[in-house]
């Protein structure tokens, strides 16, 4: 079970699971969760913020969120737990969920099976090819609409609400899997469309990637037992959800 623990307004992750092996977390968007290579200038990562919320003991971070995706995070209390848990998310026994918004109408379920390679912006992988990895996410639609705005040429956007469910862990998978059917990630400055993230971001008066991790389920490590994870997105995600005009909630 979860235990209450009192909101840390100087924190910004909101602790929404802790027991003696896990610690999980809400972390908003734009926020990393350790020290990269890429963003040396940064000081503030949700990895010091979890130890916070741990007491000041350390934490173990077990899997990725991109900077500027929100949502569910899981930290492990001690090396043991900490391996164990890498393990399952290596061999896919994690089941993870996600909210996006997306350009166009989506069908309505399917699955994305295109292999991947690293993203050829690391700097691990400057001057070599990786090999292409098995990726696949699956998806499921849960609203539609279209707004009056001409934003590349029609008289109307369309826009849907999907939810997705990575089977691999690759960098950026949903990012890169939404993009290669056509239906970007709004808000996406690597793989969206620059008219649509323009729109929005002024409508909205702030640029977000419009992807929220929600929902993480597993058997506990230690104990077996189930444990399902869930976050309600940020107020800066909910805010954009209002061009569904009611038809989510």
């Amino acid at each position: 079970m979860a235990v209450a623990h009192p909101y840390l307004s100087a924190n910004p992750l909101h602790e929404i699971y802790r027991d003696s092996w896990l610690l999980a977390a809400h972390k908003p968007a734009g926020l990393l969760v350790h020290r990269s290579p890429i963003d040396r200038h940064e000081t503030e990562f949700a990895l010091q913020y979890a130890r916070a919320l741990n007491g000041g003991e350390h934490v173990y971070p077990v899997h990725r969120l991109d900077r500027p995706t929100s949502g569910v995070l899981l930290f492990a209390r001690d090396p043991a737990t900490a391996s164990a848990l890498g393990k399952m998310f290596m061999d896919g026994k994690v089941a993870k969920t996600y909210l996006a918004m997306v350009r166009g109408w989506t069908p309505e379920a399917g699955v994305i099976d295109h292999p991947l390679r690293e993203h050829p912006t690391d700097r691990r992988c400057k001057g070599e090819e990786q090999p292409l990895r098995e990726a696949k996410s699956g998806f499921r639609r849960l609203a539609t609409t279209e707004i009056p705005v001409e934003i590349e040429g029609y008289p109307a956007s369309r826009y849907s609400l999907v939810e997705l469910s990575p089977q691999t862990g690759r960098k950026h998978q949903l990012r890169r899997h939404m993009q290669h059917i056509s239906h970007p990630i709004i808000g996406d400055t690597n793989y969206g469309r620059t008219r649509h993230n323009h729109y929005f971001a002024e409508r909205f008066g702030q640029s977000r990637l419009m992807l929220a991790a929600t929902a993480m389920a597993f058997s506990h490590p230690v104990t077996g037992q189930s444990v399902i994870l869930e976050s309600v997105p940020e107020m800066s995600f909910m805010r954009v959800l209002s061009i569904f005009d009611g038809e989510f909630s």
